[in-house]
């Protein structure tokens, strides 16, 4: 039997959850600390300090770690209420790269890694960072992966260049992925590491924090070097070599996750979109009513439906058991596409304060064209989703 109905203590933890994020958020929407490179860390931990009041903070995190451990369904109606405005996951604690990179601590960190690392930041004490993507390298093909690790039996020493480091200026726990070369005690290949963000040998780039069209990340996106980082053996997160692996752990749940809060975002546009309809006249009535506003309205709320029955459908196999490789990336290439053209249709509607900052609409259709991009653009699930689709 296929059952589509929330349970109602789910539902009633919805209503509240988009409740706080109404009141207690949304009024931060145009506090100076929303920079042009997202919210500084200072506005994100009174962010996380409204939601920890309300007993809201990291629900999604093992109850183990003091979470309320969600299934997939259940971030997925938690999330989408939270992302009704940007900074709703960032006071909850569910915003990427942090949620992401909890899911895989949690499932592949020691326990002294987990105490020293995950905790402080499940607690909201702290912020992450997860290094992969290159300017000459590991980006959608992590296999280009350029920077190198060697290994003497004792440290390793990681060198390389790395950009687009989302929240790298301040992030206290990184994951890093390099290249282990080949050496007598370990197997080679890429390779996840794990360190204290204040190391010597970690240089974030001062004057490079990348201007972007995003601005819903916590200190935006920076560029690192690693110049003769040296770490203990203990640094080695799970297994030498293993790291594309254990990235699959993250990026799957990850993807629909993105969809889940961009969800929200997207909800939130039609509602402007929608009063703006209701209210605004031309031509002698309600601009709602001329045929060309009500259809882009009626599309606008076909995509919102079709995007969240296909994240629900990824969750539920997820729940289930499933890996749910080749339906995450049909959810991440559909919705991310779908919700695009959703924010687009909105700004549409709203007109010239439409491309103004008079609403948060424009805001959201800039985040909505940098999410097509997020864990793998678009053309990059298609071409597995074809891949899959041709094997039969």
């Amino acid at each position: 039997m296929i059952d589509f109905a929330i349970p109602s203590a789910l539902a009633a933890e919805r209503d509240r959850v988009r409740r706080f994020v109404i009141d207690k958020i949304v009024p931060y929407e145009r506090d100076a600390r929303l920079t042009a490179h997202g919210p500084t860390d200072e506005l994100r931990q009174e962010l996380v300090e409204l939601a920890r009041a309300e007993e809201l903070l990291t629900v999604q995190a093992p109850e183990s770690l003091g979470g309320r451990g969600l299934t997939h369904i259940e971030q997925a109606v938690i999330y989408e209420a939270a992302g009704w405005s940007t900074l709703g996951p960032i006071a909850m604690n569910c915003a990427a790269p942090d949620e992401g990179n909890m899911l895989l601590l949690s499932k592949v960190a020691d326990h002294g890694q987990v105490e020293r690392y995950l905790a402080p930041v499940v607690a909201g004490h702290q912020r992450s960072a997860f290094a992969m993507t290159e300017p000459d390298g590991a980006g959608s093909d992590p296999a280009q992966l350029a920077t190198e690790a060697t290994f003497d039996g004792a440290n390793f020493t990681v060198n390389g260049r790395k950009w687009l480091i989302t929240g790298a200026r301040g992030a206290k726990t990184w994951i890093i992925m390099a290249q282990l070369a080949a050496n007598p005690h370990l197997p080679g290949g890429p390779t996840l590491f794990l360190t204290d963000g204040d190391q010597p040998g970690i240089v974030i780039v001062i004057d490079r924090t990348m201007n972007t069209m995003d601005r819903n990340y916590v200190a935006g996106h920076g560029v690192v070097r690693f110049d003769n980082l040296v770490l203990p053996k203990e640094a080695l997160l799970g297994e030498a070599g293993q790291a594309l692996r254990y990235a699959q752990l993250r990026l799957a749940p990850a993807r629909l996750t993105h969809c889940m809060r961009w969800l929200g975002a997207a909800e939130r546009a039609q509602s402007i979109a929608v009063e703006h309809a209701r209210t605004r006249t031309a031509f002698g009535k309600p601009i709602g009513e001329h045929e060309g506003v009500s259809f882009m309205l009626a599309d606008n709320a076909i995509a919102l439906h079709q995007c969240r029955l296909t994240i629900w459908h990824a969750c539920w196999l997820m729940d289930n058991g499933a890996k749910a490789r080749h339906e995450s990336s049909i959810a991440k290439s559909f919705v991310s596409e779908q919700l695009l053209q959703v924010a687009d249709r909105c700004v549409q509607v709203l007109g010239g304060i439409g491309i103004s900052d008079e609403t948060v609409v424009e805001m959201i259709f800039r985040d909505m064209r940098a999410f097509r991009l997020y864990d793998g653009p678009t053309e990059v699930h298609k071409y597995a989703i074809g891949r899959k689709v041709l094997r039969g």
